[in-house]
């Protein structure tokens, strides 16, 4: 138990510590670049003066250190911005103001959040159900034409484009078969109905799309654990196939697909671009692209770091899973 809590506490120290090297970094990276942060918010047309006030008003004009620490201070408890006369506080987390419309970083995300959550959860719910039910089902299947099949089908999943399978599906679903409408998503606060149905198409694309390496890593697994020792043992006392299997085989083949299950849906979060893209998706990726578009620096450092947290946070999720569904794993 000791252990296994001094195993989390490390986990959890590393993931912060690494969270604040992607803070320094991103921070680095977009505002130290060559260009001019304030020329890019004011506009092409702004004359010096302009651009000094607005300059002066996201605090550009402090040291680089300076501005990296009042960054953490937004995070944590908040900041103030110069409104001319007044002064304008933005609550934390602070991710600063948008370059385009002056809006909070942090509201422009949480508006989008809900897209972007609501495709990773369903994608990933589906492709666990898919991944795992294939590959158990084709180890238990092994040298039969059932596992044939399921192979062809896992290796093809594997090799199609994400795009390539939305189009796909709306082609057949939408236009040719007309069994739904085209996605229009619909928040889930305000139809539930409504928002499962235009939600489905996106969680088939990007879960039939992740499924396969499920199905493959359990498969693997599960002939693995179905080779061992205890396995042979269990089967020789006259143990039932159903129950080596379900209590013995499948889990010790789980402890893997867990751990990338966890550590896919932090990924999810921010690599879903394309699918929400593909079908009109007010999530996190439309918020991206548009804003690399329009040069929005303080929205693109709010949003990749956002996708940085979820993924930092999974992997150190996927550890802890791991460890308590293996503890093999924890140190002596």
């Amino acid at each position: 138990m000791l252990s296994g809590a001094r195993f989390t506490a490390k986990r959890l120290v590393g993931a912060a510590l690494v969270l604040l090297v992607l803070s320094v970094a991103l921070y680095s990276l977009f505002y130290l670049l060559p260009g001019d942060p304030a020329r890019l918010a004011c506009g092409e047309r702004c004359d010096p003066s302009q651009v000094a006030q607005v300059r002066e008003r996201l605090g550009l004009d402090e040291p680089v250190h300076a501005q990296y620490a009042h960054f953490l201070q937004g995070l944590f408890t908040g900041r103030d911005y110069s409104a001319g006369t007044s002064v304008r506080h933005c609550a934390a987390p602070c991710l600063g103001l948008s370059h385009q419309n002056d809006q909070p970083v942090s509201t422009l995300i949480v508006e989008g959040f809900p897209a972007t959550l609501s495709l990773a959860v369903g994608a990933m719910t589906l492709c666990l159900l898919l991944g795992v039910g294939t590959g158990l089902l084709s180890a238990l299947r092994r040298g039969g034409i059932t596992e044939r099949v399921l192979t062809v089908l896992t290796l093809a999943g594997t090799g199609t484009p994400v795009f390539l399978l939305g189009l796909l599906l709306l082609m057949v679903v939408c236009a040719y078969l007309r069994w739904l409408p085209f996605p229009s998503y619909v928040p889930l606060a305000e139809d539930p109905e409504q928002w499962a149905w235009n939600m489905l198409l996106p969680w088939l694309t990007l879960g039939l799309f992740e499924s396969a390496k499920y199905a493959r890593l359990t498969r693997a697994s599960t002939l693995e654990v179905l080779a061992e020792d205890h396995i042979r043992t269990f089967r020789a006392y006259g143990v039932g196939e159903r129950a080596v299997v379900a209590r013995h085989a499948l889990r010790g083949a789980l402890p893997p697909v867990i751990a990338l299950g966890a550590l896919d849906l932090g990924t999810m979060l921010g690599g879903a671009m394309i699918t929400e893209s593909l079908f009109g998706l007010p999530g996190l990726g439309r918020l991206l692209i548009g804003s690399v578009r329009d040069v929005d620096l303080p929205v693109v450092v709010g949003v990749v770091l956002v996708i940085g947290t979820a993924v930092v946070v999974a992997n150190a999720v996927a550890d802890v899973l791991h460890a308590l569904a293996d503890r093999r794993v924890l140190p002596s």
